[in-house]
C-alpha cells in the first residue's frame, strides 16, 4: 500500500486496515516458523505497511 493511498483512507478505514494487516503479518510469521515461505520478504512488506498506517492514524490525530 504506498502513500498515497494510506492518505486517501479516513480514520476508521486506517484502523480497520491497521488490524487486517497486523492479522496477515501474524500469520505469515507462523507459517514461516513451521515451513519456509516462498518469498519472505512479505514479511517484511506488510510490517512496514502496519508502520506506515501507524504513522498517519497518529499523525492525523495529533492534528
Amino acid at each position: 500500500m504506498k502513500q498515497t493511498e494510506v492518505k486517501e483512507l479516513s480514520v476508521e478505514e486506517l484502523k480497520v486496515k491497521i488490524a487486517e494487516f497486523k492479522k496477515q503479518h501474524s500469520d505469515l510469521k507462523i507459517a514461516h516458523s513451521v515451513t519456509p515461505l516462498e518469498n519472505p520478504l512479505q514479511i517484511r512488506k506488510v510490517r512496514r505497511t502496519v508502520a506506515r498506517l501507524a504513522t498517519e492514524l497518529t499523525k492525523r490525530e495529533l492534528q
